[in-house]
């Protein structure tokens, strides 16, 4: 008996979160699932490549518009003109932001209904079904199915953009919170190139292959269904909007480890007494709030600069900077896969240094190099008619930007919109936050032609505007959360808006003696 007690001693229980096997396949099933639908349904009909024109022999572009060329001269005997055609397509892309903005306004009933991993669940069904269309689309020669398949598509990407980051940062321990937040936008990225690799005309950009390639977003889908279901739910939504400890802590235990439980256990206990407190906002509450103002303004900041600092520009001129570099139309899509592999690996250094360096440094070094890059590249494009070798300076300027916005404005705020508000704002926090991404998404995407074409190069200059002016806000306003608790972080924008929490009026009130009658101040905790 005194052997045994003089044996070995159980394990301290570490304070400091790690990557359990549970928590990082929870992670791989729900951002594979989720995420890299939103980058390969946004790349696989956007690719910039103009190569060829024929069906045979052009790139994706040329072959989705050539089958609905055929399709139309079956039904009407006549090709369709240049306007219709363009109208057409107009609307095969710009239907999936819109798609986006509807799901982004149905996100929040749902993560609070059916719970984050049920929402993530659900979701699946706006993938599986379009990919079904759209892969049936030929025989049935109906390019409608497509159109419509968009639409769907992008209500998925819409919920899963805003449900994904919630569900992995209220799995995610504080000190991991970065890490697993930056998988939103790596999972993006991947999908990105992937579409991208698979688009190559030797591949699936072909005649034969486009409807597979289209359909292959509905297996990332499919896995998901098989995996996610076997981890656990978001233990912060069991505790504070269910009421059932038991089940949080039975999901910490798996998500946790050895790790003593009892400081995030306490946390979420204090979020649960503000949510009893204040119960869940409506949108129009949440903008109304003076103690969630500042918080409000910075997604806001953080999602308009994302979409208006000049990514889609940068896409849309790459075919003529990499042409003018001497790149031949035809080897033009491969420069792009390049850029894609520097965009991952990026995105990858990102999720690495995000809880090292912290958020704000990687969005201020982000939007700086998005910035220079953009002012650079001006004098590139004005200039390079009479300086040849300024258009390799070119190719330089376009995969340096999308360097810096890989290393910061595209991954960080997904982490960043989590961390700033408790459970009980955060459903309709990412109703206006994802309303937001695709609004603007949705506005660069429709009025960047005609921009282009009245100012031309110049308007590099307003994309570099925009990226000093974001990061003037994020210097001035945006703390830097690496480390903290949601309970933490909020007390920092709780003097930034100039509002008391309950804790310290509760202090004010013990020091002061009896309570007098006098109105209370609204606050939300």
């Amino acid at each position: 008996m005194e052997n045994k007690e003089a044996g070995t001693p159980p394990p301290i229980p570490s304070r400091e979160g790690r990557l359990q096997p549970t928590l990082l396949l929870a992670t791989l099933s729900a951002a594979f699932g989720s995420a890299f639908q939103y980058g390969y349904n946004l790349s696989v009909v956007n690719t910039p490549h103009k190569v060829g024109t024929s069906c045979g022999r052009g790139n994706i572009l040329q072959v989705f518009k050539s089958f609905y060329n055929e399709t139309y001269f079956e039904r009407h005997a006549t090709f369709m003109d240049g306007n219709l055609m363009l109208l057409l397509w107009s609307c095969t892309v710009s239907m999936f932001p819109l798609g986006g903005l509807l799901g982004s306004l149905v996100v929040g009933l749902l993560v609070d209904s059916c719970g984050r991993k049920g929402t993530l669940l659900i979701n699946n069904i706006f993938a599986i079904v379009p990919a079904i269309l759209m892969g049936v689309s030929k025989v049935a020669k109906a390019f409608e199915l497509i159109i419509f398949s968009r639409v769907v598509l992008g209500v998925c990407a819409g919920i899963s953009y805003s449900a994904l980051p919630m569900y992995l940062g209220e799995l995610a321990p504080k000190n991991l919170r970065g890490l697993l937040g930056t998988m939103t936008e790596v999972f993006v990225i991947i999908g990105v190139f992937l579409a991208q690799i698979f688009s190559l005309q030797v591949i699936l950009g072909n005649p034969e292959g486009w409807p597979v390639l289209l359909a292959l977003t509905g297996v990332p889908a499919l896995l998901q269904l098989l995996t996610l279901p076997f981890f656990p739910e978001s233990p912060r939504y069991s505790l504070i909007q269910k009421g059932d400890e038991a089940a949080a802590r039975q999901a910490l235990r798996r998500l946790r480890g050895h790790m003593d439980l009892e400081a995030e256990v306490e946390d979420m206990r204090a979020e649960a007494q503000a949510e009893r407190a204040e119960g869940h906002l409506s949108v129009l509450r949440l903008c109304a709030l003076q103690s969630l103002r500042w918080q409000l303004l910075s997604i806001i900041v953080l999602m308009a600069g994302q979409q208006l600092s000049g990514i889609n520009a940068i896409n849309y001129y790459a075919d003529t900077i990499y042409a003018s570099a001497g790149v031949e139309a035809a080897y033009s899509q491969y420069v792009t896969v390049g850029s894609g592999v520097v965009n991952i690996v990026m995105t990858l250094t990102s999720a690495v240094l995000v809880e090292r360096l912290g958020r704000r440094r990687l969005l201020l070094a982000g939007y700086g190099i998005c910035g220079s890059a953009c002012l650079v590249l001006t004098v590139v494009l004005l200039f390079q008619n009479k300086l040849s070798e300024l258009s390799y300076l070119g190719i330089i300027c376009v995969f340096a930007y999308i360097a810096g916005h890989s290393i910061g404005p595209s991954p960080v705020p997904s982490v960043v919109r989590t961390e700033i508000f408790l459970q009980s704002s955060r459903r309709a926090a990412f109703m206006v936050d994802g309303a937001v991404h695709w609004l603007t998404n949705f506005i660069v995407g429709f009025l960047f032609p005609s921009i282009q074409e009245a100012i031309g190069a110049y308007s590099f200059i307003i994309f570099a505007g925009i990226c000093l002016l974001t990061a003037v806000y994020i210097y001035m306003v945006i703390p830097e959360t690496k480390g903290k608790t949601f309970v933490e972080i909020n007390r920092i924008f709780a003097k930034r808006n100039r509002v008391k929490l309950p804790e310290e009026k509760k202090e004010e009130t013990i020091d002061a003696g009896p309570p007098t009658l006098s109105p209370a101040k609204e606050t939300l905790f």
